[in-house]
């Protein structure tokens, strides 16, 4: 193993088991709501998808400063680093009471726009009235997140989000035995806010991090900066999260049975994506820190990611083809909707074999300043997948996963073609091209 190959791995390690405390702690959550009833469990679903797409307003300001902490890192620059700080605080505190008070003057048409009418509605118009507030402590985690990650440290928000996600283990039965669904979320943001408190304390002892800190003088242009480069991330993130939306209306067509089936295997998946987005964010860091030192570092960086990606997505679809009835019999669903997950299972390797690449790839156009060109590829592929999708859904769920890999081929080949021609324009003109998407 190579030394990018080494620090990819030493990187994405922590972030991919940071990922898995998020999917345990919504799985126990769940099966302690489900103890409510029906309406209850569709309330606190609905809520907490609205807050993964609020995960790509917190790109802007979280994935941006990674970014940029990472390249003035790199550089050597404290007074680069305190400009990206200052910039990641800056924008997070002018989107944060936007989000955080429009939210919950808000919470009940939001409630009934997600849930229509019925019993659910006021139980969700409840948890927002909590959660939706709440959203400045998980903002200000995703900076804090960003800022140790640009620093080169990935420890320490992997034990942050154990210990956060922990105390929600411990705590979440209590609250929601007592207070119901709007217990969940008190219990979710008091766990969050123990998170935050140890994670500012890690900030101040980070030597990067203090270093910069001591530099006083303004930082003109910071939150500038912080946009230009975190936008083009969340707008990959939003689009990607309509179009996993909108398929689902696309399977839905084949019946209540593969919908059921669907839903279920791509919750099981999603073990294996996270490993890929894991490798993907260590990249970015990676490419970010590398980034003066030319185009053939890049060149063996995004070689190294798409071998560690790769080769974790063919374990995973290797895996999943085995072990998809085992796994489908965990959830318990009847024998249709069991078979109907078998089925995509053993049928979607390609696709993540294809994504895995692809979605490792992205994070070297990320690191290097390419995210707007990576943005374009995306909103391309979705384009793609869901023609496709619609048109293949004749031959069942096998279509649609065929649909899923040509899409993904389609982007994988676009992203290496940019790589290329990134690196040539790079060759011909002798500067970088970091910042030109």
């Amino acid at each position: 193993m190579d030394a990018h190959r080494r620090q990819l791995v030493s990187l994405a390690g922590p972030v991919y088991a940071q990922f898995l405390t998020f999917v345990a702690a919504g799985i126990v959550n769940t099966v302690w709501v489900a103890r409510l009833g029906g309406p209850a469990v569709a309330a606190v679903a609905m809520a907490t998808t609205a807050e993964n797409v609020l995960l790509g307003v917190a790109l802007v300001f979280g994935s941006g400063t990674t970014v940029l902490v990472a390249h003035a890192r790199g550089a050597r620059d404290p007074a680069a680093v305190r400009a990206a700080v200052r910039g990641g605080w800056t924008l997070c505190a002018l989107v944060t009471p936007v989000v955080a008070v429009g939210g919950f003057l808000l919470r009940e048409p939001l409630a009934r726009l997600g849930l229509g009418e019925g019993a659910a509605v006021p139980l969700a118009a409840a948890y927002f009235a909590v959660s939706l507030p709440g959203i400045a402590v998980f903002f200000a985690q995703q900076l804090v997140d960003g800022l140790l990650k640009g620093a080169g440290d990935t420890r320490t928000p992997m034990r942050l989000s154990l210990l956060a996600n922990g105390l929600i283990l411990v705590v979440d039965p209590w609250f929601i035995h007592r207070y119901g669904v709007q217990g969940a979320a008190v219990s979710t943001v008091l766990c969050r806010c123990a998170a935050l408190a140890a994670a500012l304390v890690a900030v101040r002892r980070n030597p990067v991090l203090r270093e910069a800190a001591r530099r006083p003088g303004p930082a003109p242009g910071a939150v500038r900066r912080t946009l230009r480069t975190g936008l083009p991330m969340s707008a990959d993130f939003t689009v990607r999260q309509a179009g996993t939306l909108a398929l689902v209306a696309v399977v839905a067509r084949l019946g209540v049975t593969e919908a059921a089936g669907y839903a279920i295997a791509t919750k099981v998946m999603f073990l294996a994506t996270m490993a890929c987005y894991a490798v993907r964010q260590a990249a970015a860091i990676h490419t970010a820190h590398t980034l003066g030192r030319g185009r053939d570092e890049r060149r063996a960086i995004g070689r190294a990611a798409v071998q560690v990606s790769g080769a974790a997505g063919l374990a995973a679809a290797v895996l999943l083809a085995a072990l998809a009835p085992w796994l489908m019999a965990v959830f318990d669903a009847e024998p249709e909707v069991t078979g109907a997950g078998v089925l995509f299972l053993r049928c979607v390797g390609p696709y993540l074999l294809l994504m895995a690449c692809f979605i490792a790839l992205g994070g070297v156009f990320e690191g290097s300043g390419g995210a707007g060109a990576l943005l374009r590829v995306t909103v391309v592929g979705t384009a793609v997948q869901l023609p496709l999708a619609y048109g293949l859904s004749g031959l069942g769920l096998p279509g649609v996963c065929l649909a899923m890999a040509l899409a993904m081929g389609v982007q994988g080949a676009l992203a290496a073609v940019l790589f290329r021609r990134r690196a040539r324009q790079e060759e011909e003109t002798g500067v970088s091209l970091a910042g030109v998407g």
